[in-house]
């Protein structure tokens, strides 16, 4: 009995990391469909890695 429920238990959560990558992934492809009907999304992610990426690079030259 106690080798079934630990089989089932690894079946919930193979499944539920299933989902929640199947989840992540329409997330993600919603995001691209949307960046390519509005551009305003996409200049306001391009922006935001820009400012991220002067961010880390002002970090990294501080540390140093």
């Amino acid at each position: 009995m106690k080798t079934t429920l630990v089989k089932v238990i690894k079946v919930i959560g193979a499944l539920f990391v299933f989902v929640g990558i199947l989840a992540g992934c329409l997330a993600a492809l919603l995001l691209v469909i949307a960046m390519v009907r509005f551009p305003p999304f996409l200049i306001a992610a391009l922006l935001s890695c820009w400012i991220f990426s002067r961010l880390q690079s002002k970090k990294g030259s501080r540390s140093n």
